[in-house]
C-alpha cells in the first residue's frame, strides 16, 4: 500500500493543501471534493488506486487544510476557484490527468477541462452534475436566493450550514445510515464554524447559478472531446438526481452510467465498488 503525503504548494501565494500518494511517474489522478468537505472525503479511495496511479487530491481555497482568505480579498467564485485549482496543476506539474469530480468538483474541474481538453485524459463523475435536469428539488432554496438575492432568502440557507444540515449531506437518501463514519461530517461541522466561512458558502451559493449557465459549454466540451466518462452516481441523492448522470451520454459516446444505492457522498458507502468502476475505466485510458 502506497503512503498518503499530506503536503502544501505555493498557488501565486496562497496556501493549497493536497493529499499525495502513488509513484510520481504512473498516470495521474486529480480528485476534486464538493462542498462542505475537502480532501478528506478520499481518505478511503486513495489507497485503493495509489498502487496503479499517482494521485493529487487539493482541497479548495476556503475548505480543508487550504487557506481561507477574507472575502474582501479574494473572491469566491467557481471560476476563481477553477483558476486556483487550474494554477495549482501546473504549479505541482500536472501536464496531463484524468479527474474525479464530486459536487463543487465538477464545476471546478469542467472549467479546467474547457479551458485545456488537451491535458483531460478522462473523467470520473461521481454525482458531479453538468445538466439541468440533474437538479434536484432540494435545490430549491437556492434557486430561489439566485432568482431573488435578498438577505431574507440569504438567511434561509443557513440552516444548510448548521450542523444538522451538513450531517443531512451525509445520510439523506443513504439506506444505512449507520454504514457513514460521523467524523466525516464533524470535521467539516468543525471547519464551517471557523470565523467568516459560513458567508463563504453563501457567496458558493449564490455564484453556483453560474454553473449552470455554463452547463452548455461544459456540454459543447462533451461533444467535441468525448473523453472517456464514468458517472457513478448514488442514486438516491436529493441534490444532484439520476437524470444528471443519464445526460451525459446523450453528448458523449464514450460515457457510460452506474447507479449506486446509496445518497450524495457515495464514497462513505460504497468506495470499493467506486474504485473498482475507476480500475476499469482508466485501465483502458491512462497514459
Amino acid at each position: 500500500m502506497s503512503a498518503i503525503e499530506y503536503r502544501s504548494a505555493n498557488v501565486d501565494g496562497l496556501k493549497i493543501f493536497y493529499r499525495e500518494a502513488g509513484a510520481a511517474d504512473a498516470p495521474a489522478l486529480l480528485l476534486l471534493h464538493g462542498f462542505p468537505t475537502a480532501s478528506h472525503m478520499f481518505r478511503d479511495l486513495i489507497p485503493l488506486l495509489a498502487d496503479r496511479f499517482h494521485i493529487i487530491a487539493p482541497d479548495l481555497p476556503g475548505f480543508g487544510q487550504s487557506d481561507m482568505p477574507a472575502r474582501g480579498k479574494f473572491a469566491y467564485t467557481f471560476d476563481h476557484l477553477a483558476d486556483v485549482i487550474g494554477r495549482f496543476t501546473e504549479v505541482i506539474g500536472l501536464d496531463r490527468f484524468a479527474m474525479y469530480v464530486f459536487d463543487y468538483g465538477a464545476p471546478t474541474g469542467f472549467r479546467i477541462a474547457v479551458k485545456h481538453p488537451e491535458r483531460i485524459s478522462a473523467i470520473i463523475s461521481q454525482n458531479g452534475n453538468a445538466y439541468e435536469e440533474g437538479l434536484g428539488d432540494a435545490w430549491a432554496p437556492v434557486q430561489r436566493y439566485w432568482r431573488e438575492p435578498t438577505p431574507e432568502n440569504r438567511e434561509a440557507l443557513r440552516n444548510a450550514l448548521d450542523p444538522a444540515g451538513l450531517r443531512s449531506q451525509y445520510i439523506d437518501g443513504v439506506p444505512n445510515p449507520e454504514r457513514v463514519a460521523p467524523e466525516s461530517y464533524i470535521l467539516d461541522t468543525v471547519l464551517m464554524a471557523r470565523p467568516g466561512n459560513m458567508y463563504i458558502q453563501l457567496d458558493l451559493f449564490l455564484d453556483y447559478a453560474n454553473n449552470v449557465k455554463l452547463y452548455p459549454a461544459f456540454q459543447e466540451y462533451f461533444r467535441r472531446s468525448k473523453p472517456p466518462l464514468l458517472a457513478i452516481w448514488g442514486k438516491h441523492d436529493p441534490f444532484f438526481i439520476p437524470p444528471g448522470a443519464e445526460a451525459f451520454k446523450r453528448d458523449n459516446p464514450n460515457a457510460t452510467v452506474q447507479f449506486l444505492d446509496t445518497g450524495h457522498f457515495a464514497l462513505e458507502t460504497h468506495v470499493e465498488e467506486i474504485a473498482l468502476a475507476m480500475r476499469q475505466l482508466l485501465a483502458k485510458t491512462a497514459s
